[in-house]
């Protein structure tokens, strides 16, 4: 997946620096038992994530932006967002940090929401699971335990139904995090699979009174025909280009897994190697001892036997996750499609 580096870094960075910001919109206080089990979104700020992909984003181009907004109790409420504006390697002297800090500083001049609850990132055919959507997760989380990040789909979206999910790392994947060691012991002693990495968050648009009376006018007016394109039986290549991520995902799992044989080759070649060492100093020395001569000195195995660097296994889950996605967004797919073939052979059956 195509990602602007210099976003996710400097997402990460400004975090940190509104972690004070965001406790003051705690109602309780910064205590961290209070775990967020729904966001609720103003319509407006959906508009403008639509908006912003609509205007810059590219095929594959990734956009992202600042989420802004207050915790209520166990609800994240987003009020407000603003996007990172995109900008090439030549512009060395922007700074997105300090970018940010202004955005939110003149949003508080103007009295509103201003702080800083999380970040939004749009997708291309659910491609979101990679270590840099983690490390920049990882560092919102643990400055802002409320934070989370919101995928925008527009591909999905496109078809006639918005796509916009909320997620958050799982108290498990935070403490690996923390610890930052990836090895297979830790990730097996944490009990980490690719389904305990992330957990969505249920999401609640929420619209005034005269937004919803405008929606209803304007459902009036829409024209008809436009609604029967929900029941085209012709399929699109959404099928297809899911199909073929799906394909080269499996291919760098299976990659990965010779590398993982690999290394488990190497290391019980090596235990064997380092067995028949100690037999033949263990007879060596006793042949010593039977002539009246002191045993040969011990020396240290680590030093003969360098300990083999075990590969980390991080990826391996970030791989499965999103294999674990192509395969939801293939099902929901062919659901769909299925359920249209169905009704039109009944149609059909009907009408002879």
């Amino acid at each position: 997946m195509a990602s602007r580096k210099e976003g996710t870094g400097s997402t990460a960075t400004s975090s940190s620096s509104t972690t004070g910001a965001a406790g003051k919109g705690k109602g309780k206080g910064s205590s961290g038992d209070s775990a967020v089990k729904q966001v609720q979104i103003d319509g407006l700020v959906v508009l403008k994530i639509i908006k912003h992909y609509q205007e810059e984003g590219q095929g594959t181009e990734v956009v992202q932006g600042v989420l802004l907004g207050l915790v209520v109790e166990d609800r994240l409420e987003i009020t407000n967002c603003f996007p990172f504006p995109q900008h090439t390697e030549d512009d060395a002297d922007f700074d997105e940090v300090q970018y940010q800090m202004e955005m939110m500083r003149s949003l508080r001049h103007v009295n509103i929401d201003h702080l800083h609850v999380g970040w939004y990132q749009s997708t291309y055919y659910g491609s979101f699971v990679t270590r840099a959507l983690l490390d920049s997760q990882f560092s919102y989380q643990h400055a802002i335990e409320e934070s989370v990040v919101l995928i925008y789909d527009p591909i999905k979206t496109a078809q006639g139904s918005l796509s916009l999910k909320a997620y958050r790392l799982t108290p498990k994947l935070m403490e690996v995090c923390k610890e930052k060691d990836f090895s297979p012991e830790a990730l097996k002693k944490a009990n980490i699979t690719f389904e305990h990495m992330f957990e969505e968050v249920p999401i609640v648009i929420k619209n005034s009174h005269l937004i919803n009376v405008l929606m209803w006018e304007l459902e009036k007016k829409s024209a008809v025909a436009d609604k029967h394109e929900l029941l085209s039986l012709a399929s699109s290549n959404h099928l297809g280009k899911n199909l073929q991520l799906l394909m080269d995902r499996v291919d760098d799992m299976s990659q990965d897994i010779v590398k993982y044989n690999t290394y488990m080759r190497n290391t019980s070649k090596q235990q064997q190697q380092k067995h028949q060492y100690q037999q033949r100093r263990q007879q060596e020395n006793m042949q010593r001892q039977s002539r009246g001569e002191p045993p040969l000195p011990e020396e240290d195995l680590s030093k003969l036997f360098k300990p083999l660097q075990p590969p980390a296994r991080m990826d391996s889950l970030l791989i499965a996750g999103q294999i674990n996605t192509y395969c939801q967004n293939i099902k929901e797919f062919t659901a769909q499609n299925l359920g249209k073939l169905f009704m039109a052979q009944a149609l059909q059956e009907y009408n002879n």
